[in-house]
């Protein structure tokens, strides 16, 4: 599926406005306490991990949700975290999450160029981004440059994502990511392990891609 500028903004905004702040009080407790396990058969602590090997004291998150996974890293009092997102109310509820940290909030659309410095953070994780985004792997992949831009020389960039193609789904996943699509929560009716693959393996000669159920996760060194 291939949007106009004005539909994949119209997608954009309708995707991310669900998230209000009653539903993030209740976002963790369903996300990753049923949805996770239940659905997409991903432990959330194989994302908690992923962020361990990864996240440095200058870190940058684009699409924050609830600062679940942030929180849940082992703390450092050097750390510097700026969230990226074009939900206020997922900026505020994150944001009080990392109280003990230095925090910056910048409202962006991740398709789009960020406004952040060019080459200012060790680490950028988008995770759980991508299947939100409209349009196919190929111009979704623009998240991934624009999060590179931010990125120091041999910053890591890091992410998750839910594939409806070339990983295992459940016929119960099937169903909720059916209706997730219908919603506009999800946009990734047509998303694969191997397109996925595709977008990674030109922009970084270093990745690493692994799935956990329906999950896959990568990770990469920018040069």
């Amino acid at each position: 599926m291939t949007l106009s500028s004005g539909s994949e903004a119209r997608a954009v905004h309708d995707g991310q406005a669900v998230y209000g702040a009653l539903l993030l009080h209740g976002y963790n407790a369903v996300v990753f306490g049923i949805n996770y396990r239940a659905f997409w058969r991903c432990s959330p602590q194989q994302v908690v991990d992923l962020y361990e090997r990864n996240i440095t004291d200058e870190h940058l998150d684009i699409g924050v949700g609830t600062g679940y996974l942030l929180t849940r890293c082992s703390p450092s009092a050097r750390r510097r975290i700026a969230l990226a997102d074009l939900n206020p109310h997922s900026l505020r509820h994150t944001a009080a999450q990392l109280a003990g940290y230095q925090v910056t909030c910048h409202r962006a659309d991740a398709l789009k160029p960020l406004p952040l410095p060019r080459a200012s953070f060790g680490s950028v994780g988008l995770n759980f981004l991508l299947h939100c985004l409209p349009g196919p792997l190929s111009a979704k992949a623009a998240a991934l440059d624009h999060a590179a831009a931010c990125l120091y020389p041999g910053g890591r960039l890091f992410g998750s994502t839910v594939l409806a193609h070339g990983v295992p789904v459940t016929p119960a996943g099937r169903r909720l990511m059916a209706h997730f699509n219908r919603r506009g929560i999800f946009h990734n009716a047509a998303d694969s392990l191997d397109d996925l693959r595709d977008q990674l393996a030109p922009r970084y000669p270093a990745f690493h891609l692994t799935t956990h159920g329906s999950v896959a996760l990568f990770e990469a060194v920018v040069e």
